[in-house]
């Protein structure tokens, strides 16, 4: 593969003293949270929800429910293209769990949130100057091909494999326009297994990642989550890693989506997620939705100036020769 393209890994803790750094591609996600004269106490609750969570989930051998703690770095990927500065390219989020009756640390899942400035621009750029004006909406030829490329390119990159010991899984909401039927499968720790009625562009997107999709609502949730992975979700994970993510992403979820994954009643056998169910309950954190969409907008502007215009021709000659 190409040797002009590496990347350069940065970790930042994200604790109650989280403070984001102005170039921080999470201002659409965590650091939302960190801002404003309620700043430390939002992060101190997310923080306190998130272990809450993994104790209940993680309940043998732990008797009081605070044997474990969950430690978070968000991890910042720059690409460097033939030596020239670093364009942040990929925002992940790593998980790590402390174990207080053993005091061991034990290494999570790494992806969970997955942030991109270049998939800002295929969504909030691309996709809607395509369908600018035109009456039915269609997706570009090659949509998300670069993207996925880089992704990949980055998952086999000796950076990876130097900074983290398994591929990556990344945790998202269901989509609010697509029906879930339960099955009978259910894992101890994932819960029960969903399968959606229909592909949605989101799937298609991370399937050009080499990412496959599988929905599960974990034990004491009220609606299914979509992880996206490579190889074997169920038994190429720890229960304890598994834990970590799940624990994570739904208390995000309930922050951002709280008409999903925090509504008073669970999902049932056939489940449509809907964004204006006003039978849910608010956390006690202060989250700002509209300023989060307005970022990608901007972020995705950002990409087109500063990486998808400059390197245009170094970029379609990588994609063109890049082997799967």
């Amino acid at each position: 593969m190409s040797k002009d393209f590496t990347y350069a890994i940065k970790r930042i803790s994200f604790d109650e003293n989280y403070q984001p750094a102005d170039n921080t591609r999470i201002t659409t996600n965590f650091a939302n949270l960190a801002r404003g004269d309620s700043r430390q106490e939002n992060l101190r609750n997310a923080l306190k929800m998130i272990d809450n969570s993994f104790n209940a989930l993680a309940h043998w051998d732990n008797p009081n429910g605070d044997r474990y703690s969950v430690e978070l770095e968000i991890v910042s990927v720059d690409i460097n293209i033939e030596g020239e500065e670093h364009f942040p390219t990929i925002e992940i989020l790593k998980t790590n769990i402390l174990d207080s009756k053993t005091n061991q640390r034990i290494e999570g899942i790494v992806g969970n949130n997955f942030s991109s400035y270049v998939r800002d621009y295929d969504f909030s750029v691309l996709l809607l100057d395509h369908n600018k004006d035109k009456p039915q909406f269609t997706i570009p030829d090659n949509f998300g091909d670069l993207h996925g490329k880089i992704f990949k390119h980055f998952v086999r990159s000796e950076a990876y494999k130097q900074n983290f010991a398994k591929p990556p899984v990344i945790c998202l909401s269901v989509s609010d326009n697509k029906t879930y039927h339960r099955t009978e499968n259910q894992h101890p720790v994932l819960g029960v297994e969903y399968l959606p009625n229909d592909s949605s562009l989101t799937e298609k997107y991370f399937q050009k990642m080499g990412l496959q999709v599988r929905y599960f609502m974990p034990p004491n949730s009220v609606a299914p989550l979509a992880f996206y992975f490579f190889g074997d979700l169920l038994n190429d994970y720890t229960s304890l890693e598994l834990i970590s993510t799940i624990s994570t992403m739904e208390t995000f979820q309930k922050i951002y989506r709280p008409e999903i994954y925090n509504a008073n009643a669970a999902a049932g056998k056939r489940y449509q997620p809907n964004l204006n169910n006003s039978d849910h309950s608010l956390t006690q954190i202060v989250y700002d939705r509209e300023e989060r969409s307005l970022l990608a907008k901007e972020q995705g502007k950002f990409a087109q100036e500063h990486f998808i215009k400059p390197y245009q021709n170094i970029l379609e000659q990588w994609s063109a020769s890049y082997v799967q």
